[in-house]
């Protein structure tokens, strides 16, 4: 295993359009940079779930190269630059996350096996930007000699693959719940309430989930498999409330089945005594 770290001045020609610069920039066209990108996945297929404040998550990103022979991008050379963005292109993006170091293994002598990690702060994200329209860039640069912190873009060498794949960032979520009274006589009435909240990365809060279904689920003492009772919509706080009957010993939650924007959540079971 080997590894690479991208140069700050990557972001720089990224910001700049450098890897859309016409040929026509340069005098001399510079060489092909044979380099290409296959397979590539981000935080595994999963969505990305952040929460609020100072919290951060660490998303990784795996990717397969194939290069040519004189392409070397261990050697300060040749770097890559991996980065996630939502809009129509990196150039034009609404948001934009770039990785740290990039790390490679080579099954042979022209193919990489490529992992990196990319943090994404809440502090940085709008709630906009919780969104199934991700996507992830890939992209190379060869320096032809040039000093990377002075480089002329128009001498650099470039490949680039917008979208290498997709990605999926959520609000966290949480839920809560309360059944009550307890101890409570067998078949008598207990109301059972909660509430179901969400990052607002706008305020960098937690605030509540409104008009959503929640199911309220029952698990009998001594049985391990939660049955759904009835649906529930939270109210304009994002607050739970209903009743039911106790008939047995056994635990109350509320489970949301999750949205596009917000990943799903069960509370944690509160058991009540019935006598």
């Amino acid at each position: 295993m080997r590894a690479t770290a991208a140069v700050a001045a990557l972001a720089g020609f990224l910001a700049l359009g450098a890897l859309a610069a016409p040929a026509a920039q340069a005098a001399t066209k510079p060489p092909a940079l044979d380099l290409s990108f296959g397979k590539a996945t981000v935080n595994g297929g999963k969505p990305v779930v952040v929460s609020t404040g100072s919290a951060k998550t660490t998303v990784k990103v795996t990717f397969t190269a194939k290069h040519g022979k004189n392409v070397d991008v261990f050697d300060g050379s040749v770097d890559m630059v991996v980065g996630l963005y939502r809009g129509t292109d990196v150039d034009n993006a609404a948001r934009n996350l770039w990785s740290g170091g990039i790390s490679c293994a080579e099954p042979s002598s022209t193919s990489l096996s490529c992992t990196t990690k990319i943090t994404v702060p809440a502090s940085k994200l709008s709630n906009a930007d919780a969104s199934t329209g991700w996507k992830l860039f890939l992209g190379g640069i060869a320096w032809n000699g040039q000093n990377p912190d002075k480089a002329d873009d128009s001498k650099i060498s470039t490949v680039e693959q917008q979208k290498a794949a997709t990605a999926t960032l959520q609000r966290a979520s949480k839920l809560t719940v309360n059944a009550a009274p307890e101890p409570v006589k067998k078949n008598k009435t207990i109301t059972v309430t909660g509430a179901l909240t969400r990052a607002n990365w706008d305020t960098d809060k937690y605030a509540g989930y409104t008009k959503q279904s929640v199911k309220l689920q029952f698990k009998k003492k001594g049985t391990s498999t939660y049955k759904t009772l009835k649906t529930v919509t939270t109210d304009s706080k994002g607050n739970l409330r209903t009743t039911t009957k106790a008939t047995a010993d056994g635990y109350f939650r509320y489970s949301f089945a999750g949205t596009s924007t917000t990943p799903a959540v069960s509370a944690a079971g509160d058991y009540v005594d019935v006598k």
